[in-house]
């Protein structure tokens, strides 16, 4: 499946899109569901809360 066919969270509207309807700067994903890309928020917060961990592990 191409990313184009994938599915995409648009960050300003919080719908779910199939392919490349809005621009890229408004897109989060690429999603191979549709449910996981409505979960694109959460999915974003749970990345971010991990990656700070790992920063402030590599600071110790």
């Amino acid at each position: 499946m191409s990313n184009a066919e994938k599915y995409w969270y648009n960050l300003k509207t919080g719908e779910v899109q199939q392919g490349f309807e809005s621009p890229a700067v408004d897109r989060a994903g690429p999603f191979d569901t549709a449910e996981e890309a409505a979960r694109a928020p959460e999915i974003m917060r749970e990345r971010s809360r991990r990656w700070a961990a790992e920063d402030a592990a590599e600071d110790e």
